[in-house]
């Protein structure tokens, strides 16, 4: 799949209304749906970088809508917001956007988010190494002493965090915290959901050669207060992927994600400090190519997927909030 090596940092659709503006999408309420559109803005340590990556948006719808109908394949129970993302099923009123929705966009069933994000980590590093180096324990999970960075761990964690506004920074919680905002039922909900996607899909990227080190899966209650799974899934922004050949615990891995823009800004001193700096353009190339190196990787049908019987992400207990 071809990607653009063009920019595009916003987005604006007279006919569709203002947006709602994250890090790096722009949503348009369309009334029962919403419309996302990933731009290629790119975000370190909480903040919107001055430089895009090209196609970046593209990849990261791409790789959303392969990791949706991967879930349809399976079968499972929990549901998800991806209506579409073929724009000659969108509304009247997106037709003359067509050009620039074309790949980087989908439509979306409505949501209210929750408020926290579901991490799941499989390798201990970022900030769960800081905490573990501090503390040895991620989000309140006590983990076996003298592990070293980019450890695997005896088996994944669920640690979720708070959910900051742009610019802010996102903080740790423990399960019981969780608790105590979204209520048991729906938080045991949400971490056996994130636990199974995150095993299952881990299974699927080592057979393409892609260790999946972390991620982060955002949920939310439907109109009738059912959890589905919104917004992106297992992209090179919400995950840290390395590639399984080059793995070695104890040191810094190579990756396929926003790391190497991250370790960029820290190696010129950038301290999350306003104004960030541009990138490079050699930054930006190679940012491009691991993007689309990691989409190439994961979708690649190198093995069929066993969809014989459902995968069970719910658990159990109904939504109580």
């Amino acid at each position: 799949m071809l990607f653009s090596d063009q920019v595009l940092l916003q987005t604006h659709f007279p006919g569709l209304g203002a947006p709602m503006r994250g890090k790096v999408r722009d949503l348009y309420d369309l009334g029962e749906a919403l419309l996302f559109v990933a731009t290629d803005r790119i975000s370190t340590f909480d903040v919107v970088l001055p430089t895009g990556i090209p196609g970046k948006g593209e990849v990261l719808t791409q790789l959303s809508v392969f990791w949706f109908e991967w879930l349809n394949k399976l079968k499972t129970v929990l549901p998800h917001h991806l209506i579409t993302q073929d724009v000659e099923c969108y509304p009247k009123s997106c037709r003359p956007y067509h050009g620039f929705l074309k790949g980087r966009s989908m439509i979306v069933r409505k949501a209210r988010p929750l408020p926290i994000e579901c991490i799941v980590r499989g390798y201990l590093v970022g900030s769960g190494l800081l905490e573990y180096q501090q503390t040895g324990s991620v989000s309140g999970e006590k983990l076996p002493p003298g592990l070293t960075e980019a450890a695997k761990l005896p088996e994944a964690i669920f640690t979720p965090s708070t959910k900051a506004a742009v610019g802010s920074h996102d903080v740790s919680i423990s399960m019981a915290q969780v608790k105590a905002m979204i209520g048991d039922d729906l938080a045991h909900q949400v971490k056996v959901a994130s636990l199974t996607l995150y095993r299952e899909a881990s299974a699927w990227a080592a057979h393409r050669g892609i260790l999946i080190a972390d991620t982060k899966f955002e949920f939310g209650l439907d109109t009738d207060g059912h959890l589905m799974l919104i917004d992106e899934v297992l992209t090179p922004d919400s995950s840290r992927f390395w590639p399984a050949d080059a793995y070695l615990p104890g040191k810094k891995q190579a990756s396929f994600d926003k790391q190497y823009v991250r370790d960029y800004l820290l190696s010129v001193g950038w301290r999350n400090t306003d104004p960030p700096p541009y990138l490079p353009k050699e930054v930006v190339n190679q940012t491009r190519m691991k993007y689309i190196e990691a989409f190439q990787r994961l979708t690649a049908s190198v093995a069929s997927v066993d969809a014989s019987e459902p995968v069970n992400l719910m658990g159990t207990g109904r939504p109580s909030v």
